[in-house]
């Protein structure tokens, strides 16, 4: 009896391909035969599964964000039950920076990928991301549930704040790669701010961020 093919699996394979050779070479430098010879399967079977290059791409970016969730959602596993809003914040951001080579790809392959669909027609044609403003509207909630329990600058506008950090953890993340500060630095950065927005009840659950 043929074995049966898991077509999900089968795409995940491929991914993983594509994230494994677009970290060594660049995003902009990648093919699918590249991709084929990485996963060990034909170049008819990458183009069976995606017909173009940029649904590979977009695919391969949606599933590096299926990683990046589960890393925050380790993070915060290994605090407890209730992390609390300012650990939830803190993990988010962490996570984003390139410390290891895992969170190294990530940050590479989506600023490529964002990069390249500027001038890239068909990549622009694609959705970058289900919705662009989900990262923004988690880190505002996260802020506004801190403010109404007391922990954090209840003046503050949560949405003005959301925006700044994770502009701030982008920048800083690439300025990890390039080798302009270390993640030591930027991790002291991002800490320095959110010491800012949360009181010091909401400063003393830091915790689950830490690397």
């Amino acid at each position: 009896m043929p074995k049966r093919v898991d077509h999900e699996e089968r795409r995940a394979q491929i991914a993983e391909a594509l994230i494994r050779v677009a970290g060594r070479q660049g995003l902009h430098a990648v093919g699918m035969r590249d991709v084929a010879a990485e996963a060990g399967v034909s170049l008819r079977l990458v183009q069976y599964y995606f017909d173009t290059k940029e649904k590979l791409l977009l695919y391969g970016l949606q599933h590096l964000t299926d990683r990046f969730t589960v890393r925050v959602g380790a993070r915060l596993a290994a605090v407890g039950p209730d992390p609390g809003p300012r650990v939830t914040v803190e993990a988010l951001l962490l996570a984003s920076l390139p410390t290891d080579e895992e969170s190294r790809t990530f940050h590479l392959l989506y600023s490529s990928y964002a990069i390249l669909s500027v001038t890239d027609e068909a990549l622009a044609a694609q959705p970058f991301i289900d919705n662009p403003d989900a990262a923004e509207n988690a880190m505002t909630g996260l802020l506004e549930q801190a403010q109404g329990t007391g922990l954090a600058d209840p003046d503050a506008d949560a949405r003005t704040e959301a925006i700044s950090l994770l502009a701030m953890a982008a920048t800083m993340g690439t300025s990890i790669l390039v080798g302009q500060r270390s993640p030591e630095s930027a991790i002291a950065v991002l800490r320095h701010h959110l010491d800012r927005i949360f009181t010091a009840a909401g400063t003393s659950e830091r915790g689950a961020g830490s690397t």
